[in-house]
């Protein structure tokens, strides 16, 4: 019975136990299946797809390869959230470094009058050495601030082609904002002056390389007119503006929207400036042009607060006192209006005196009509010539009595008139002057109506057709970097550049193609040239090489003396670097000493080997002989 009661025991206590272990491993499976699951559906939930996840116990293990090791990070934080951290176990991979896409490449530039600042990624490979020199040059004793990082990866095909043409940009504008990259370059600048802008816009788009797209937005500052003026024609000819500014965008648009109604057709050119002379700017010359409209035409001039409007003649009276009537109770108070309703002229045998100036397209000036007195004669003529030149003037007037009053002021605001255009023909009559012609100016026509109204006053009549001509605007029609470098090589050819023995004097002889060459160089605008020196091999390597850099300084010192724009030159002895004929002739050594002219291009300017230089567009401006042992110490060129 004893051993009976213990074999019960034992036996009840094994079964115990069993069901104990049993409900353990049901509890800890459970426990993983939960926990494995909950951390699927976060890893998911966030992106982490690529993310295996196993179940060992209470351990949760996380296997697979991540994209980044950010992403392996962030795999693991999002596990440890959802279970206790020491539980999770990682077995992540990271995908091979080599499968990523280099990062992208790119400068931020900014200059002031401060200096000049860099930041950005550039490729290892960029020689740090030449790119500081280039900015502390254009830097001109201002600060450099470098934070510039590097990347070891492949140097993309257009980068050194978009950080020069950036740096050519740089140096243009000395308040800029240039961000670059390997297939774009985004400038935004400040010229001083419009005129200024328009260079700059031409020179930048011509100057960028293939492959390169180019963002611009260059703004300057608005001119000062004075006094603000405005001047609309409604007549058998069209509705039209003489001269349209405007202080607002606003502005622009009512007037624009009021000139439309009127007739007028096409572009409409109205210059955004300063000068005003009211808030209620745009709404004033708006009121006055649908008043002219409402007349039935003729002429509205504002000049700064007055406001003139003269109806064709034969106008119905009724119609002129009705729409004069609502204008004079519109205008805005600041404004004075005068209304002129002109009678029909009486019919004359003879016609109105008349002189007359015509410029011709080859620049000869031709004076003839009129003149009260020979004073005014001789006074006509010595404007013409201060305008024109002496040279080009030719006088055929004639001096008559019972001329009108004033004519002498017509005369030569007549002369100045057409001194705005590149030709034409001006006619001086008693109740109006007459302005045709052609003219590279856009705003040509604003600046000779502001003229007239300054010279005849506020109520003076006077009809301009001016056309503006695109070939004739000294921006519009600069050549090409291309055009000018074979200009000079067109016109040097047979010539030479020719120093004094062993020096870097320029003779005599030579002073007429430096001439030559600078009168070219001047309508070229800035470009990138590279004014090179070489020599022959004969004498000490370092002293020829001197020697060369001195002569290319003197040539370069020479074109700014001729007051060529040599800012985006630079000069460069190569001594007897690159020959280009045999240095064991005298013949050969002749040819060798040479002065070359070339365009700096965006893949040589920021050379980092001796390679080969880009082939140079060289003008045949070589130097002449000097003869050997001319040097002390042994350069003989």
């Amino acid at each position: 019975m004893r051993l009976s009661a213990i074999f019960i025991r034992i036996i009840a206590f094994s079964v115990a136990a069993a069901g104990s272990v049993a409900a353990a491993q049901l509890t800890v499976a459970t426990v993983e299946d939960r926990s494995v699951d909950a951390v699927r559906e976060t890893l998911a939930e966030n992106g982490h797809e690529w993310a295996n996840v196993l179940g060992d116990g209470l351990q949760v293990i996380l296997e697979g390869t991540a994209p980044t090791e950010a992403g392996r990070f962030r795999a693991i934080s999002a596990a440890g959230g959802v279970v206790d951290a020491s539980r999770v176990i990682d077995n992540l991979s990271v995908a091979d470094a080599a499968d990523f896409a280099p990062p992208e490449f790119k400068i931020e530039i900014l200059r002031n009058d401060s200096g000049v600042s860099l930041i950005g990624l550039i490729p290892a490979s960029t020689n740090r050495d030449a790119l500081a020199r280039r900015i502390t040059r254009i830097a001109d004793g201002q600060g450099v601030a470098d934070l510039l990082e590097t990347g070891d990866y492949p140097t993309p095909p257009t980068w050194r082609a978009a950080v020069d043409f950036a740096i050519v940009a740089l140096e243009m504008l000395p308040r800029s904002k240039i961000s670059v990259t390997a297939d774009r370059v985004t400038i935004s600048g400040i010229a001083d002056n419009l005129t200024d802008k328009r260079r700059l816009e031409a020179a930048l788009a011509r100057s960028r390389p293939d492959g390169v797209r180019l963002a611009l937005e260059i703004n300057a500052p608005r001119p000062v007119i004075s006094p603000f003026t405005a001047r609309f024609i409604l007549d058998a000819d069209g509705a039209r503006f003489d001269a349209c500014a405007v202080d607002t965008v606003e502005a622009r648009a009512l007037i624009v929207n009021a000139a439309t109604s009127a007739g007028l057709e096409g572009r409409v050119t109205c210059t955004l400036a300063l000068g005003a002379p009211s808030q209620d700017w745009g709404q004033a010359v708006a009121l006055a042009i649908d008043a002219l409209h409402k007349v039935g035409g003729g002429t509205v001039t504002l000049t700064d607060t007055d406001v003139i409007l003269v109806a064709l003649p034969g106008t119905e009276q009724g119609v002129f006192d009705n729409a004069i009537g609502e204008l004079e109770n519109s205008m805005p108070d600041v404004f004075a209006l005068t209304a002129q309703l002109p009678a029909l002229p009486d019919d004359q045998a003879a016609g109105p005196p008349q002189f007359t100036a015509t410029l011709s397209p080859e620049g000869h000036v031709q004076l003839r009509g009129r003149m009260p007195d020979d004073l005014t004669n001789m006074v006509a003529e010595n404007f013409a010539t201060a305008k024109f030149g002496q040279r080009n003037i030719t006088m055929r007037t004639r001096v008559v009595d019972d001329l009108p009053a004033g004519w002498s002021v017509r005369v030569l605001a007549g002369i100045e008139a057409l001194s705005e255009l590149s030709n034409g023909i001006v006619v001086v009559e008693p109740q109006t002057i007459t302005v045709r012609g052609n003219t590279g100016n856009e705003t040509a026509t604003a600046e000779i109506s502001r003229l007239m109204i300054d010279k005849l006053g506020r109520s003076a009549d006077f009809d301009l057709d001016i056309a503006y001509v695109e070939a004739l605007d000294p921006v519009a029609a600069l050549p090409t970097p291309e055009q000018c470098i074979a200009q000079i090589i067109a016109m040097t050819d047979g010539r030479k550049i020719t120093f004094d023995p062993g020096s870097a004097s320029i003779t005599a002889a030579a002073q007429p193609v430096i001439d030559d060459i600078a009168e070219v160089l001047r309508l070229c605008g800035d470009l990138p040239i590279r004014v090179a020196g070489y020599t022959d091999s004969q004498g000490r390597e370092a002293m020829n090489l001197r020697l060369s850099q001195d002569r290319a300084d003197a040539v370069l010192t020479a074109l700014r003396a001729r007051r060529v724009p040599v800012s985006t030159f630079e000069a460069v002895g190569y001594g007897i670097a690159d020959p280009i004929a045999d240095n064991a002739t005298e013949e050969g050594r002749e040819a060798n000493r040479r002065i070359e002219f070339s365009l700096i291009l965006p893949e040589d300017a920021d050379a980092v080997t001796d390679e080969t230089l880009p082939e140079a567009l060289e003008t045949d401006a070589e130097t002449a002989q000097d003869g050997a042992g001319d040097d002390a110490a042994g350069a003989t060129q």
